[in-house]
Protein backbone atom coordinates (compact mmCIF):
# COMPACT_ATOMS: atom_id res chain seq x y z
CA UNK A 1 0.00 0.00 0.00
CA UNK A 2 1.14 3.54 -0.75
CA UNK A 3 2.58 4.84 2.55
CA UNK A 4 0.49 8.00 2.18
CA UNK A 5 -2.71 5.92 2.35
CA UNK A 6 -3.59 4.93 5.90
CA UNK A 7 -6.40 2.49 6.65
CA UNK A 8 -8.47 4.26 9.36
CA UNK A 9 -10.51 1.14 10.12
CA UNK A 10 -7.66 -0.73 11.80
CA UNK A 11 -8.41 0.37 15.41
CA UNK A 12 -12.05 -0.73 15.04
CA UNK A 13 -11.06 -4.08 13.57
CA UNK A 14 -8.47 -4.68 16.27
CA UNK A 15 -10.96 -3.93 19.04
CA UNK A 16 -14.19 -5.32 17.58
CA UNK A 17 -13.30 -7.43 14.54
CA UNK A 18 -15.80 -5.58 12.38
CA UNK A 19 -16.63 -2.00 11.35
CA UNK A 20 -20.31 -1.04 11.61
CA UNK A 21 -21.44 1.37 8.90
CA UNK A 22 -24.53 3.55 9.08
CA UNK A 23 -27.76 2.78 7.23
CA UNK A 24 -30.22 4.23 4.76
CA UNK A 25 -30.15 8.01 4.56
CA UNK A 26 -32.59 9.57 2.10
CA UNK A 27 -35.14 6.83 2.74
CA UNK A 28 -34.88 7.40 6.49
CA UNK A 29 -35.24 11.16 6.06
CA UNK A 30 -38.40 10.48 4.05
CA UNK A 31 -39.68 8.14 6.75
CA UNK A 32 -39.21 11.04 9.18
CA UNK A 33 -41.36 13.31 7.06
CA UNK A 34 -38.95 15.06 4.70
CA UNK A 35 -40.17 15.58 1.14
CA UNK A 36 -37.29 14.50 -1.10
CA UNK A 37 -39.19 14.24 -4.39
CA UNK A 38 -36.38 15.98 -6.17
CA UNK A 39 -33.53 15.15 -8.53
CA UNK A 40 -31.10 16.10 -5.74
CA UNK A 41 -32.73 13.67 -3.31
CA UNK A 42 -31.15 14.06 0.16
CA UNK A 43 -28.72 16.68 -1.18
CA UNK A 44 -31.74 18.99 -1.50
CA UNK A 45 -31.67 19.47 2.25
CA UNK A 46 -28.11 20.77 2.12
CA UNK A 47 -29.56 23.81 0.38
CA UNK A 48 -32.66 24.55 2.40
CA UNK A 49 -32.86 22.45 5.57
CA UNK A 50 -29.62 20.83 6.79
CA UNK A 51 -30.68 20.34 10.43
CA UNK A 52 -32.48 16.98 9.88
CA UNK A 53 -29.38 15.72 8.08
CA UNK A 54 -27.22 16.40 11.12
CA UNK A 55 -29.78 14.82 13.45
CA UNK A 56 -29.85 11.63 11.41
CA UNK A 57 -26.05 11.42 11.41
CA UNK A 58 -26.16 11.76 15.20
CA UNK A 59 -28.80 9.05 15.51
CA UNK A 60 -26.69 6.63 13.50
CA UNK A 61 -23.65 7.31 15.65
CA UNK A 62 -25.71 6.80 18.79
CA UNK A 63 -27.02 3.55 17.28
CA UNK A 64 -23.41 2.37 17.25
CA UNK A 65 -22.23 3.19 13.72
CA UNK A 66 -18.46 3.45 13.44
CA UNK A 67 -18.76 5.33 10.15
CA UNK A 68 -21.04 8.22 9.23
CA UNK A 69 -21.49 8.84 5.50
CA UNK A 70 -22.13 12.37 4.22
CA UNK A 71 -25.31 13.39 2.42
CA UNK A 72 -23.39 14.09 -0.79
CA UNK A 73 -24.35 10.96 -2.73
CA UNK A 74 -26.43 13.01 -5.15
CA UNK A 75 -24.60 16.31 -4.64
CA UNK A 76 -22.85 17.38 -7.83
CA UNK A 77 -21.74 20.61 -9.47
CA UNK A 78 -24.06 19.79 -12.36
CA UNK A 79 -27.05 19.17 -10.13
CA UNK A 80 -26.52 22.27 -8.02
CA UNK A 81 -25.76 24.31 -11.14
CA UNK A 82 -29.17 23.40 -12.53
CA UNK A 83 -30.60 25.19 -9.46
CA UNK A 84 -28.67 28.32 -10.36
CA UNK A 85 -25.92 27.83 -7.77
CA UNK A 86 -22.40 28.93 -8.62
CA UNK A 87 -19.39 26.66 -8.55
CA UNK A 88 -18.27 28.24 -5.28
CA UNK A 89 -21.70 27.76 -3.72
CA UNK A 90 -21.81 24.14 -4.86
CA UNK A 91 -18.38 23.46 -3.40
CA UNK A 92 -19.55 25.02 -0.15
CA UNK A 93 -22.49 22.61 0.03
CA UNK A 94 -20.19 19.65 -0.54
CA UNK A 95 -18.04 20.83 2.36
CA UNK A 96 -21.15 21.38 4.47
CA UNK A 97 -22.18 17.75 3.94
CA UNK A 98 -18.95 16.64 5.63
CA UNK A 99 -19.15 19.22 8.42
CA UNK A 100 -22.61 17.97 9.36
CA UNK A 101 -21.20 14.49 9.97
CA UNK A 102 -18.26 15.90 11.90
CA UNK A 103 -20.54 17.94 14.17
CA UNK A 104 -22.73 14.90 14.81
CA UNK A 105 -19.62 12.91 15.70
CA UNK A 106 -18.54 15.63 18.13
CA UNK A 107 -21.95 15.44 19.85
CA UNK A 108 -21.68 11.69 20.06
CA UNK A 109 -18.17 11.81 21.52
CA UNK A 110 -19.28 14.35 24.12
CA UNK A 111 -21.87 11.82 25.26
CA UNK A 112 -19.72 8.69 24.89
CA UNK A 113 -16.11 9.84 25.36
CA UNK A 114 -14.72 6.32 25.86
CA UNK A 115 -15.76 4.91 22.52
CA UNK A 116 -13.46 4.83 19.52
CA UNK A 117 -13.88 8.08 17.60
CA UNK A 118 -16.14 7.27 14.63
CA UNK A 119 -15.00 7.88 11.08
CA UNK A 120 -16.45 10.30 8.54
CA UNK A 121 -16.86 9.09 4.96
CA UNK A 122 -17.49 11.57 2.14
CA UNK A 123 -20.00 9.98 -0.24
CA UNK A 124 -19.63 10.16 -4.02
CA UNK A 125 -22.57 8.62 -5.81
CA UNK A 126 -22.27 7.10 -9.25
CA UNK A 127 -23.01 9.00 -12.45
CA UNK A 128 -26.42 7.36 -12.44
CA UNK A 129 -27.25 9.07 -9.15
CA UNK A 130 -26.81 12.45 -10.82
CA UNK A 131 -29.10 11.34 -13.67
CA UNK A 132 -31.79 10.60 -11.03
CA UNK A 133 -33.46 8.06 -13.29
CA UNK A 134 -32.53 4.82 -11.57
CA UNK A 135 -29.47 4.30 -13.80
CA UNK A 136 -27.50 2.83 -10.90
CA UNK A 137 -29.76 -0.20 -11.36
CA UNK A 138 -28.82 -0.72 -15.02
CA UNK A 139 -25.65 1.30 -15.74
CA UNK A 140 -26.59 2.07 -19.34
CA UNK A 141 -25.08 5.53 -19.31
CA UNK A 142 -24.12 6.02 -22.95
CA UNK A 143 -20.99 7.98 -21.96
CA UNK A 144 -17.28 7.19 -22.16
CA UNK A 145 -14.83 6.37 -19.41
CA UNK A 146 -13.25 9.79 -19.99
CA UNK A 147 -16.65 11.43 -19.55
CA UNK A 148 -17.01 9.66 -16.21
CA UNK A 149 -13.55 10.81 -15.19
CA UNK A 150 -14.49 14.42 -15.92
CA UNK A 151 -17.76 14.05 -14.03
CA UNK A 152 -16.22 12.72 -10.82
CA UNK A 153 -13.08 14.88 -10.69
CA UNK A 154 -14.44 18.28 -9.52
CA UNK A 155 -16.34 17.06 -6.47
CA UNK A 156 -13.63 14.56 -5.58
CA UNK A 157 -11.13 17.41 -5.52
CA UNK A 158 -13.37 19.28 -3.07
CA UNK A 159 -14.24 16.33 -0.84
CA UNK A 160 -10.66 15.07 -0.74
CA UNK A 161 -9.65 18.36 0.90
CA UNK A 162 -12.24 18.15 3.69
CA UNK A 163 -11.72 16.60 7.09
CA UNK A 164 -13.36 13.32 6.00
CA UNK A 165 -11.38 10.25 6.99
CA UNK A 166 -12.15 8.44 3.77
CA UNK A 167 -14.10 8.61 0.53
CA UNK A 168 -17.02 6.37 -0.40
CA UNK A 169 -17.81 5.72 -4.06
CA UNK A 170 -21.27 4.17 -3.87
CA UNK A 171 -23.69 2.19 -6.05
CA UNK A 172 -21.26 1.87 -8.95
CA UNK A 173 -23.09 -0.15 -11.63
CA UNK A 174 -20.51 -0.79 -14.36
CA UNK A 175 -16.90 -1.62 -15.16
CA UNK A 176 -16.21 1.62 -17.05
CA UNK A 177 -17.05 3.68 -13.98
CA UNK A 178 -14.80 1.51 -11.81
CA UNK A 179 -11.96 2.09 -14.26
CA UNK A 180 -12.58 5.84 -14.25
CA UNK A 181 -12.53 5.90 -10.43
CA UNK A 182 -9.25 3.98 -10.34
CA UNK A 183 -7.67 6.45 -12.77
CA UNK A 184 -8.94 9.39 -10.77
CA UNK A 185 -7.77 8.06 -7.42
CA UNK A 186 -4.30 7.52 -8.84
CA UNK A 187 -4.24 11.30 -9.39
CA UNK A 188 -5.69 12.14 -5.96
CA UNK A 189 -4.56 9.28 -3.76
CA UNK A 190 -3.79 10.91 -0.41
CA UNK A 191 -7.16 9.93 1.11
CA UNK A 192 -8.31 6.27 1.37
CA UNK A 193 -11.50 5.18 -0.35
CA UNK A 194 -13.96 2.35 -0.61
CA UNK A 195 -15.78 1.49 -3.82
CA UNK A 196 -19.05 -0.44 -3.62
CA UNK A 197 -21.10 -1.82 -6.49
CA UNK A 198 -24.82 -2.16 -7.09
CA UNK A 199 -25.45 -5.75 -8.20
CA UNK A 200 -28.35 -7.34 -10.05
CA UNK A 201 -27.81 -10.96 -9.05
CA UNK A 202 -25.41 -13.26 -7.19
CA UNK A 203 -22.61 -12.68 -9.72
CA UNK A 204 -23.00 -9.50 -11.79
CA UNK A 205 -23.13 -5.76 -11.23
CA UNK A 206 -26.09 -3.83 -12.63
CA UNK A 207 -24.63 -3.39 -16.12
CA UNK A 208 -23.77 -7.06 -16.53
CA UNK A 209 -20.04 -7.30 -15.87
CA UNK A 210 -19.06 -9.63 -13.07
CA UNK A 211 -18.30 -8.18 -9.68
CA UNK A 212 -14.91 -9.88 -9.90
CA UNK A 213 -14.06 -7.99 -13.12
CA UNK A 214 -14.99 -4.69 -11.52
CA UNK A 215 -13.10 -5.32 -8.31
CA UNK A 216 -9.99 -6.40 -10.17
CA UNK A 217 -10.04 -3.12 -12.09
CA UNK A 218 -9.38 -1.47 -8.71
CA UNK A 219 -6.83 -3.96 -7.42
CA UNK A 220 -3.70 -1.98 -8.28
CA UNK A 221 -5.09 1.30 -6.91
CA UNK A 222 -3.60 1.69 -3.42
CA UNK A 223 -6.04 4.45 -2.48
CA UNK A 224 -8.88 1.91 -2.61
CA UNK A 225 -8.69 0.06 0.68
CA UNK A 226 -12.09 -1.68 0.51
CA UNK A 227 -14.39 -2.99 -2.22
CA UNK A 228 -17.82 -4.51 -2.07
CA UNK A 229 -21.56 -4.29 -2.54
CA UNK A 230 -24.33 -1.86 -1.63
CA UNK A 231 -28.01 -1.23 -2.45
CA UNK A 232 -28.36 -4.88 -3.42
CA UNK A 233 -30.84 -7.48 -2.19
CA UNK A 234 -29.59 -9.23 0.96
CA UNK A 235 -29.87 -12.74 -0.47
CA UNK A 236 -27.27 -11.90 -3.14
CA UNK A 237 -24.61 -10.77 -0.66
CA UNK A 238 -23.19 -14.16 0.40
CA UNK A 239 -22.66 -15.53 -3.13
CA UNK A 240 -21.21 -12.21 -4.29
CA UNK A 241 -18.72 -12.31 -1.42
CA UNK A 242 -17.89 -15.91 -2.23
CA UNK A 243 -17.11 -14.88 -5.82
CA UNK A 244 -14.41 -12.55 -4.47
CA UNK A 245 -12.65 -15.23 -2.43
CA UNK A 246 -8.98 -15.21 -3.41
CA UNK A 247 -9.60 -12.52 -6.05
CA UNK A 248 -8.78 -9.37 -4.08
CA UNK A 249 -6.45 -8.22 -1.33
CA UNK A 250 -8.80 -5.37 -0.36
CA UNK A 251 -11.09 -5.31 2.63
CA UNK A 252 -14.69 -6.13 1.78
CA UNK A 253 -17.60 -3.82 2.53
CA UNK A 254 -21.28 -4.75 2.29
CA UNK A 255 -24.41 -2.72 3.01
CA UNK A 256 -27.50 -4.16 1.33
CA UNK A 257 -30.95 -2.67 1.07
CA UNK A 258 -34.05 -4.51 2.31
CA UNK A 259 -34.59 -6.38 -0.96
CA UNK A 260 -37.24 -4.14 -2.51
CA UNK A 261 -37.01 -2.75 -6.06
CA UNK A 262 -36.78 0.97 -6.84
CA UNK A 263 -39.11 2.28 -9.56
CA UNK A 264 -37.52 5.46 -10.91
CA UNK A 265 -40.62 6.48 -12.85
CA UNK A 266 -42.97 6.23 -9.88
CA UNK A 267 -40.18 7.17 -7.45
CA UNK A 268 -41.12 4.49 -4.96
CA UNK A 269 -40.08 1.05 -3.79
CA UNK A 270 -41.93 -2.05 -5.01
CA UNK A 271 -42.16 -5.60 -3.81
CA UNK A 272 -41.91 -7.16 -0.38
CA UNK A 273 -38.98 -6.79 1.94
CA UNK A 274 -37.02 -10.02 2.08
CA UNK A 275 -37.30 -10.04 5.84
CA UNK A 276 -37.80 -7.52 8.62
CA UNK A 277 -34.48 -8.90 9.82
CA UNK A 278 -32.58 -8.09 6.59
CA UNK A 279 -29.28 -8.39 8.48
CA UNK A 280 -29.92 -11.93 9.72
CA UNK A 281 -27.07 -13.31 7.57
CA UNK A 282 -24.56 -10.65 8.65
CA UNK A 283 -22.45 -13.14 10.65
CA UNK A 284 -22.15 -15.25 7.50
CA UNK A 285 -21.15 -12.17 5.49
CA UNK A 286 -18.49 -11.46 8.09
CA UNK A 287 -17.26 -15.04 7.93
CA UNK A 288 -17.13 -14.76 4.11
CA UNK A 289 -14.71 -11.85 4.37
CA UNK A 290 -16.78 -8.69 4.87
CA UNK A 291 -15.43 -6.74 7.82
CA UNK A 292 -17.22 -3.45 7.06
CA UNK A 293 -20.99 -4.05 7.30
CA UNK A 294 -24.00 -1.72 7.34
CA UNK A 295 -27.28 -0.99 5.59
CA UNK A 296 -28.46 0.90 2.52
CA UNK A 297 -31.90 2.08 1.36
CA UNK A 298 -34.84 1.54 3.72
CA UNK A 299 -32.68 0.53 6.66
CA UNK A 300 -32.83 2.57 9.87
CA UNK A 301 -30.81 3.52 12.98
CA UNK A 302 -32.73 0.85 14.90
CA UNK A 303 -31.58 -1.71 12.33
CA UNK A 304 -27.96 -0.62 12.71
CA UNK A 305 -28.21 -0.95 16.50
CA UNK A 306 -29.50 -4.50 16.09
CA UNK A 307 -26.84 -5.28 13.49
CA UNK A 308 -24.15 -4.17 15.92
CA UNK A 309 -25.69 -6.26 18.66
CA UNK A 310 -25.67 -9.31 16.41
CA UNK A 311 -22.08 -8.87 15.24
CA UNK A 312 -20.43 -7.83 18.47
CA UNK A 313 -22.86 -7.91 21.34
CA UNK A 314 -23.68 -4.23 21.32
CA UNK A 315 -26.50 -3.05 23.59
CA UNK A 316 -29.41 -1.86 21.45
CA UNK A 317 -30.80 0.27 24.28
CA UNK A 318 -27.97 2.79 23.97
CA UNK A 319 -29.88 5.01 21.49
CA UNK A 320 -31.21 8.11 23.18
Amino acid sequence: MNPRVVDPSVPFLERHGVVILDGGFATELERRGQDLRDTLWSAKLLIDNPAPVGELHYDYFMAGADVGTSASYQATFEGFGARGLSGAESAGLLRLSVRLVEKARDRCMAKEPRRLRPLVAASLGCYGAFLANGAEYHGNYGVSEDDLLRFHRPRLEVLAETGADLLAFESIPCLDEAKAIARLLEEIDHKPAWVSFCCRDEREVSHGETLVECVQALESCDAVIAVGINCTAPHFIAPLLQSLQGRTRKRRVVYPNRGERWDANERRWHGPQESPCWYQDAPAWNKAGADWIGGCCRTTPEDIARLGAMLRGRNTSRMS
